[in-house]
């Protein structure tokens, strides 16, 4: 009996020991895929100049839209500084001694459809306001996530210059999205339960 057992357990062994087979195909790896961290941050310089330069175009519509004073002036100041962080991106991408290219991004252009059709469903008044605040505060935080990467690549990849120029345009995306906050506390969206 005990042999039995022990030919048992061997053959339990054996099977428990043998190691799956693994698939030799690897899916091949995308065309401009990024080989490092350089790559990834230029790559995503292109995406955020592409994103800065639709918002530019976009942020006029808002303004027009919107009828609160101080949310129509929001906007307008914050055209004149999103001008501003293309310029930055474009200076970022001669400190890097490349040249200053846009590639769309699919995000932004996301955020700038809901944006839009918050303008089509809506009537001027608070509830347009309020919806205008808060589309523009998705397109802020978009921002200051990929600004906050982007300076941390930089940090790492000791592109100071670059790096400067990144943390200027992180604070004024903070700074904006304070303001929209504000703006929606201090007394509109309160206005856009009654409109």
């Amino acid at each position: 009996m005990e042999t039995k057992n022990s030919s048992t357990k061997k053959s339990t062994t054996r099977k428990t020991t043998k190691t799956p087979t693994r698939s030799t195909s690897k899916t091949p790896a995308k065309k401009d895929a990024a080989k490092g961290l350089s790559d990834l941050f230029e790559d995503s310089l292109k995406d955020i100049y592409w994103a800065e330069k639709a918002l530019s175009k976009a942020l006029p519509k808002m303004e027009k839209n919107a009828t609160d004073p101080k949310l129509k002036k929001a906007i307008a100041d914050h055209l004149e500084e999103t001008k501003e962080h293309v310029k930055r991106l474009e200076d970022c991408f001669k400190a890097l001694k490349k040249k200053a290219q846009a590639k769309k991004c699919d995000a932004m252009q996301g955020l700038l459809d809901e944006g839009k059709s918050i303008l089509e469903e809506t009537k001027p008044g608070a509830v347009r306001d309020a919806g205008i605040i808060a589309a523009s505060q998705k397109v802020e935080h978009y921002e200051i996530a990929t600004y906050g990467t982007l300076a941390a690549y930089a940090k790492i990849l000791k592109e100071k210059d670059c790096l400067k120029l990144l943390l200027s345009t992180l604070d004024e995306e903070k700074n904006c999205n304070n303001l929209l906050t504000k703006i929606a506390d201090t007394n509109l969206n309160s206005k856009a339960i009654n409109d």
